[in-house]
């Protein structure tokens, strides 16, 4: 089990990729996977489309990591946009593909979805999906945490503590949302620590390659940027090959002392970039 992995001493390492939008694109993702599979990650996980709009693609993917690679998969799984119907619907579709872990995740609302669809939802949080689908699968279940809060948490204590929820109702491990600033991420083990949360926890690093990815990750993922980031945007985001080899030394760096630290371990978001990835597991 992947959570048993996380456990023992050595640092796992593992990989985020997303299903691409063109068929095209979809096509050339399993030669990206061949190649990250060749620096021998301990898992990859597979991102979903909010409300389920790629629910097919991302059991494929993880299909083929699984079987064809022999790696560990984890498919992510959103509820915001499910009925309980739905979601067994799509369990059983991953089990069918011989898939043993999932991401559970609430995920962004459909843009399409309707106020009146959205408060009347069946699973408000993914705390409720875990339950849900420990009653209802064999599915090991992962979870993810913010080191810097979840952005519609009303305090970093809230937030915590219906993390310890989610934790409780059944999730074997966390993994983060990228963050830049190891102290962050060293402060949050801190708190999850004193609230009792002691699964393991992976570290989530992106590596920020150009200026205009920097704008639009902490857009999304809500972290914050350590003047030592910005002042390397500053300095080399007009040079694109220069921006990149020190956007890449720095997710190095960041990974390096987390290491010296005791991580139980590295997720990696890869952007499907196979050739940036094995540039920092070289490293590493």
């Amino acid at each position: 089990m992947i959570s048993d992995l996380l456990n023992k001493s050595k640092m796992s390492i593992s990989f985020e990729v997303s299903p691409p939008k063109t068929e095209d694109e979809f096509k050339a993702v399993f030669a990206k996977l061949d190649s990250m599979a060749k620096l021998n990650p301990d898992f990859i996980s597979c991102t979903y489309g909010a409300g389920g709009s790629k629910a097919g693609k991302t059991a494929e993917i993880a299909s083929y990591i699984q079987h064809q690679l022999r790696i560990d998969a984890i498919a992510h799984m959103t509820c915001v946009g499910f009925k309980s119907a739905d979601l067994k619907e799509n369990c059983e579709l991953l089990e069918k593909e011989g898939i043993k872990y999932v991401m559970a995740l609430r995920g962004d609302r459909p843009m399409a979805m309707t106020d009146e669809q959205y408060n009347g939802r069946e699973f408000f949080y993914a705390s409720d999906m875990v339950r849900y689908l420990k009653a209802n699968t064999n599915l090991q279940i992962a979870g993810a945490c913010y080191p810097e809060k979840h952005y519609e948490a009303e305090s970093f204590d809230n937030d915590i503590m219906h993390l310890k929820e989610k934790v409780d109702a059944g999730v074997s491990f966390l993994i983060t949302q990228l963050f830049f600033d190891n102290d962050i991420f060293y402060r949050f083990n801190e708190r999850t620590a004193k609230a009792g949360i002691t699964v393991p926890i992976c570290a989530g690093i992106m590596p920020i390659t150009s200026a205009k990815q920097i704008g639009t990750s902490v857009n999304l993922s809500g972290s914050s940027v350590p003047k030592k980031l910005a002042d390397i945007i500053a300095n080399y985001g007009d040079n694109p090959e220069d921006m990149r080899k020190a956007g890449i030394d720095y997710a190095v760096s960041q990974i390096l002392d987390l290491k010296e630290h005791g991580a139980d371990g590295i997720h990696i978001y890869t952007m499907n970039r196979p050739k940036t990835t094995a540039e920092i597991v070289e490293q590493i």
